[in-house]
């Protein structure tokens, strides 16, 4: 059993930067890879990026690549999603979940457990 928590949401203008938190309780956090979704109005929730179990792989898709950074610190059970040069279309509810997969992480239906999400809002 784990229970995620997302926290660091909120509006900020283009260009500027927003620090993601999640949260795990439970002993599964560290056994298992990471990742960072987001979901937009009327869109399917997509693949942002994702940490090995140890945190010394990391993947990014385009949505995040050159402008986020992925992290996580298992003493803490806690990751991170540090957001830089953000876009408007970066606006969305921003999940972190856990996956057991090691080949299939970039598919939501792979994750075990998923936070409530947080909203990120950019403005032009």
């Amino acid at each position: 059993q784990a229970q995620l928590v997302e926290s660091g949401g909120g509006l900020v203008q283009a260009g500027g930067s927003l620090l993601l938190s999640c949260a795990a309780s439970g002993r599964t956090f560290s056994n298992r890879r990471m990742g960072w979704f987001r979901q937009a109005p009327g869109k399917e929730r997509e693949l942002v990026a994702a940490i090995s179990r140890g945190g010394g792989t990391t993947y990014y898709t385009d949505s995040g690549k050159g402008r986020f950074t992925i992290s996580r610190d298992n003493a803490k059970n806690t990751a991170y999603l540090q957001m830089d040069s953000l876009k408007p279309e970066d606006t969305a509810v921003y999940y972190c979940g856990i996956t057991s997969s090691n080949s299939y992480y970039y598919r939501s239906d792979t994750y075990d457990y998923w936070g409530q999400g947080t909203q990120v809002t950019v403005s032009s």
